[in-house]
C-alpha cells in the first residue's frame, strides 16, 4: 500500500470505529461487545504511525509532515474520545485494562515468537550437526575403501 493511502486508511479505520462505538455504546452490555472495533481503533493507530515513523526517506517526510502530523493528532483525539465513551459506559478504568491486557497479549505473542525461532535455530543446528556427522561417516568409509584398495592394489603388484 502506498504511504499516504495506509495513512488514510489507518484515520478511516479509527474514525469508523469510534463512529460505530458512538452509535452502539449504549446497547452494549459487555466490554466483549466492541472488543474487535477496538482491535480496529488500534490497528488504524498503528498504521498512522507506522506511516509516521516507518518511512525513512527525506522527500516522503517532508513531503507528508504536516498531513501526518494532524493525522496522528486526530488518532489520539478519538481514542481519547474512545477511552471516555468506555469509561463512562462500563466504569472508570475499564480502558486502562483493556490497554494493558492488549500490551500483555502482545508481549506474550512476541515471547512466543522468540521462542519459536529459538526452537527452530536448534533444529537447524541439529540438523546441520547430523549432516555433518553423516559426511564425517561417509568420508571416513571412502578413505577406508580408498585405502584399503590402494593396499591391495600395492600387495598384488608385489
Amino acid at each position: 500500500m502506498e504511504p499516504i493511502s495506509s495513512a488514510l486508511a489507518g484515520i478511516a479505520l479509527v474514525q469508523k470505529s469510534v463512529e460505530f462505538v458512538k452509535s452502539n455504546i449504549n446497547t452494549m452490555n459487555d466490554v466483549k461487545d466492541i472488543l474487535g472495533v477496538i482491535d480496529n481503533v488500534f490497528e488504524g493507530e498503528k498504521q498512522i504511525q507506522r506511516e509516521r515513523f516507518g518511512n525513512k526517506s527525506i522527500i516522503g517526510q517532508t513531503k507528508d509532515a504536516a498531513s501526518s502530523v494532524i493525522d496522528a493528532k486526530l488518532a489520539r483525539e478519538q481514542m481519547e474520545e474512545l477511552q471516555i465513551l468506555v469509561d463512562n459506559r462500563f466504569g472508570y478504568g475499564t480502558w486502562r485494562e483493556i490497554v494493558n491486557e492488549r500490551a500483555k497479549r502482545l508481549q506474550a505473542e512476541k515471547e512466543a515468537e522468540k521462542e519459536e525461532k529459538r526452537r527452530a535455530a536448534i533444529r537447524r543446528k541439529e540438523m546441520l550437526d547430523t549432516v555433518t556427522f553423516f559426511v564425517y561417516v561417509v568420508a571416513g568409509i571412502l578413505a577406508t575403501v580408498l585405502v584399503g584398495g590402494l593396499g591391495f592394489a600395492i600387495w598384488q603388484a608385489q
